[in-house]
């Protein structure tokens, strides 16, 4: 999951024209806040939970608890992925901190951790023109999803929108391999399973710490999805989805 930047703004692709090893011969795409709208989804849940009758965040207001959730949930996510927290130290401890911090019983973390999962799911949806632009690159080459996440969670994602599943030629699931981006060892597996080598990779993510950083150290191609630049040859920024067909045919020679 990632929360590096405004996602939706429309512009031109920006790339450089420095020379590549060779053609690209698979495609990943990161899950939540490139092809899924997760950010939206967090917005609705926490709105939904927030005007519930029982009052979970008591006389807060919406945008104080959205934007001390959004201070804790990246650190508790950093954690977990470093492997000082427990999935369920992300999952439910979010929520402990959250109360904590507004100054309410913590004493009903674990109900509001799965009332907000519910919530949640109730808001997932696509980013503009993502879903068309990753059915065109399967036209051209094999696509597939390399994701962080809960797997239940990731899982059912997928199940809600199986078109995902269903034109993806590998699907992989960070818990299910047991580490996360940006660790090298989940992009290793990841060429494996594609049977691709790293340079034959591209990689279209959001985030500039677990797929841009993470890429680049497995030694993949990364199409970043950010209305900022990022100056390394391997690396091409985009914010039009409209641009990624060409950019692939492109980099598939």
């Amino acid at each position: 999951m990632s929360h590096d930047s405004d996602l939706r703004k429309k512009g031109a692709p920006r790339h450089s024209n420095a020379p590549r090893p060779g053609p690209i011969r698979f495609v990943y795409f990161d899950l939540d806040d490139t092809l899924l709208d997760h950010t939206h989804a967090e917005h609705g849940a926490l709105r939904d939970m927030h005007a519930s009758s029982d009052r979970p965040f008591g006389d807060h207001s919406f945008d104080a608890v959205h934007a001390l959730y959004r201070e804790i949930n990246p650190v508790v996510w950093r954690k977990y992925s470093a492997g000082e927290f427990t999935k369920r130290q992300a999952k439910v401890g979010r929520f402990s901190q959250l109360l904590e911090g507004l100054g309410l019983d913590t004493g009903v973390d674990e109900e509001l951790a799965h009332r907000y999962l519910d919530a949640y799911s109730n808001h997932w949806q696509a980013i503009e023109g993502a879903f068309e632009a990753f059915v065109a690159v399967a036209e051209l080459l094999p696509v597939g999803i390399l994701t962080n996440g809960f797997v239940e969670i990731q899982q059912a994602k997928l199940q809600r929108f199986p078109m995902l599943d269903d034109v993806s030629s590998v699907i992989v699931i960070s818990e299910e391999v047991g580490v996360l981006k940006p660790d090298p060892r989940l992009f290793a597996e990841s060429a494996r399973r594609a049977g691709m080598e790293a340079y034959e990779i591209l990689y279209v993510g959001d985030s500039i710490t677990s797929d841009v950083n993470g890429s680049i150290g497995a030694g993949w191609k990364v199409a970043w999805f950010s209305e900022s630049s990022h100056d390394h040859p391997d690396v091409y920024s985009f914010t039009d989805w409209d641009s990624i067909p060409d950019l692939v045919n492109q980099l598939a020679g």
